[in-house]
């Protein structure tokens, strides 16, 4: 973390440089934007919205979900703003609220980064997808009950297992009530897992990339936040998990809720590792989930995740033009607006359906003549027909990042030179870098004149090495920051303009955190004890827990659950307490309900506190525990991205 603070000229927004003017005119010029289309499709059907369009957040300083901030969108595109990106930003925040997709079926749209839709049943409503928060959900649940109806949610269907698709659960259900089965939760196959390993066990590293992927440590305005490209912006309010009771395994199941047809189609490892799409054939309507958008999409997320197949996703999508294709009205998603008109949605999902297959296809046809993955990216192009669609821009994934994740789906992160076998990590890169080129002051000079030349992008590499090795150097932290802003203002992707400015903003403002990441209260006391202590696992320091052997019994009070929680060789392993690994005492056993084993593990709770209020009995070695949980690393919530780690400790 640099400790010498920029200068108030170094740390200022800059205007867009002419080579960036000229840059984004490029777009303008080679675009139709002539096609209003997808404007009309954003309009139609609306019905009403908040305004303004803020959700607050209970006892927090800033609100869960605002775009009030949003209104410069109405304005002609600045010159900061790629112009393509700035017509998809317009799309999504500017066309915001509830929305008739058909008669029963509803939408309500920018209320968070994805869309919660409702479907009208016998006597309630079947919600799909309940956004990223409570707060945004239970919002978006009002405003339809005050415009529709008041109705009781029956059902909720979880398409897939990304975070802004069930983590506002909370806010249209009880848990209790899906518990009892009262309230039905529909979900894949594998969703419990595949979320909460997405969400929990590498929660922390994705979420701190999200706040540079999703901008949001950038100021809504010309020159910072415009948009996420998959939706308006992500809400930041609280988080929640329920169980679903409820899993569709296969293509071809159905299921009656309420009254409503609904038949599944599995799509696992295109979009998410656990996905399905669904048809409703009482209206003749098609939800596409999330593996269509009015975009292309991430073949790999630049926050992290596992990488996709492309190929999987254009064959799925194939699937259902087979499978639905004669019997369709209308087809809906859980981002972006729907298409009408059957001859209309299958052009659409044709488009979506080539776009990855090409770049599959091309990927590894390069590949398999020996380039890596950055000479692929350089050179692949989209032929005109695709490219010149809208829906297939890179508003969220592009063709670039996402050509490099094709080949490492099947090559991996080795392009097969051995001087790339055990390259150097950034510091010390940067330190010999640095050194051959002349030292920092050189380096930062001739970076200079790259500059003026309009040379960002390799601004940007030659700099890094220097930050990295020096942090402490404003020259090089500022010129990079200008760089980093440049590369913004010209990307077409929301997502890359977020990580550069975001990238510029830390380079001029560094900020240093106390705060530790921990899964939220809702998803706590949700999460199965299975996936908790994989979690538990993950936190363990190896190289200091190798020299301590720790056995706890547990035993819920609430469940009559009981476990052996195992901590040897640098491991920390759960047993059931009846297995084989039982035969070994205990150094001590816990004795309390699970939800309070949760809320203790993941620092929601105390030992003492639950000991003085009579919910925790320990039986044997009262330290156990504290010498088991003193193993455990926490994980800085803004650790640094654009300059130099800590050294690793063990």
């Amino acid at each position: 973390m640099p400790t010498t603070s920029l200068s108030d000229v170094q740390r200022a927004t800059k205007p867009a440089t002419p080579y960036t003017i000229a840059f984004n005119r490029q777009f303008r010029d080679s675009l139709p934007f002539e096609d209003v289309q997808s404007f009309e499709n954003a309009r139609r059907g609306f019905i009403a919205s908040l305004d303004p369009l803020t959700i607050p957040r209970d006892g927090a300083r800033r609100p869960a979900y605002d775009l009030s901030a949003m209104g410069f969108l109405a304005d002609d595109c600045p010159d900061t703003v790629n112009p393509s990106l700035w017509r998809q930003a317009q799309l999504n925040a500017l066309h915001n609220g509830l929305f008739e997709v058909t008669d029963g079926i509803y939408q309500v749209r920018s209320f968070d980064i994805a869309n919660m839709t409702l479907i009208r049943g016998n006597t309630g409503w079947i919600v799909v997808d309940p956004l990223t928060c409570n707060e945004s959900a239970a919002a978006a649940l009002a405003l339809a009950n005050a415009h529709l109806g008041e109705r009781e949610v029956v059902a909720v269907i979880h398409t897939h297992s990304h975070v802004d698709h069930f983590a506002g659960v909370l806010g249209v259900v009880r848990a209790e009530d899906v518990a009892s089965g009262r309230v039905t939760v529909v979900a894949p196959e594998h969703f419990v897992d595949e979320a909460l390993s997405e969400n929990v066990l590498a929660g922390n590293a994705m979420g701190r990339r999200a706040t540079y992927m999703y901008g949001n440590l950038l100021e809504p305005s010309p020159t910072g936040f415009v948009s996420t490209g998959l939706g308006a912006a992500l809400s930041m309010g609280t988080t929640s998990f329920v169980v679903p009771n409820d899993f569709i395994c296969e293509t071809g199941e159905k299921r009656l809720l309420d009254g409503v047809e609904i038949e599944f189609q599995m799509t696992p490892g295109t979009e998410a590792p656990a996905e399905f799409v669904f048809y409703l054939p009482g209206f003749r309507a098609l939800c596409m989930s999330e593996i269509t958008s009015h975009h292309l999409h991430n073949v790999y997320t630049l926050r992290g995740a596992q990488v996709r197949d492309a190929l999987a996703w254009s064959e799925q999508i194939n699937e259902s033009i087979d499978r639905y294709g004669s019997d369709l009205d209308v087809q809906f998603a859980s981002h972006h607006w729907p298409i009408w008109g059957r001859q209309n949605v299958l052009d659409y999902l044709r488009a979506q359906r080539d776009l990855y297959r090409y770049l599959h296809d091309q990927v590894l046809r390069l590949a398999n003549q020996g380039y890596n993955p950055e000479e692929i990216a350089e050179v692949i192009r989209l032929p005109d027909h695709l490219d010149r669609n809208f829906s297939n821009r890179g508003y969220y994934g592009t063709v670039h990042h996402n050509a490099k994740a094709v080949y490492v789906k099947y090559l991996g992160f080795f392009d097969g030179n051995p001087a790339n076998i055990q390259r150097h990590p950034p510091a010390a890169a940067g330190a010999r870098y640095v050194e051959f080129m002349g030292g920092a002051d050189a380096v930062v000079a001739k970076a200079r004149d790259s500059f003026e030349a309009g040379d960002y992008r390799w601004v940007a590499e030659v700099l890094n090495h220097v930050v990295m090795s020096d942090p402490d150097h404003t020259g090089a932290r500022a010129l990079l920051a200008d760089a980093l802003e440049q590369l913004g203002y010209q990307s077409e992707s929301a997502v890359w303009r977020n990580f550069y400015l975001c990238g510029a903003l830390e380079l001029r403002n560094p900020v240093e955190t106390q705060s530790t990441f921990a899964p939220s209260a809702g998803m706590a006391r949700q999460i199965p004890l299975t996936n908790l202590f994989r979690t538990l696992a993950v936190r363990l320091n190896g190289p200091r827990a190798a020299a301590h052997t720790i056995r706890i019994d547990l035993k819920f009070t609430d469940t009559g659950g009981r476990w052996l929680l195992s901590m040897e060789r640098g491991v920390l392993q759960a047993f059931p307490a009846a297995g084989s690994e039982s035969d070994k005492p205990a150094d001590a056993t816990l004795i309390l309900s699970e939800p309070d084993f949760k809320a203790l593990m993941v620092g929601l709770e105390s030992g003492a506190t639950l000991m003085e209020a009579g919910r925790l009995h320990v039986e044997g070695d009262a330290q156990a525990l504290s010498r088991l949980v003193s193993l455990f690393d926490p994980f800085p919530r803004r650790y640094p991205i654009v300059t130099p780690r800590p050294p690793v400790a063990g």
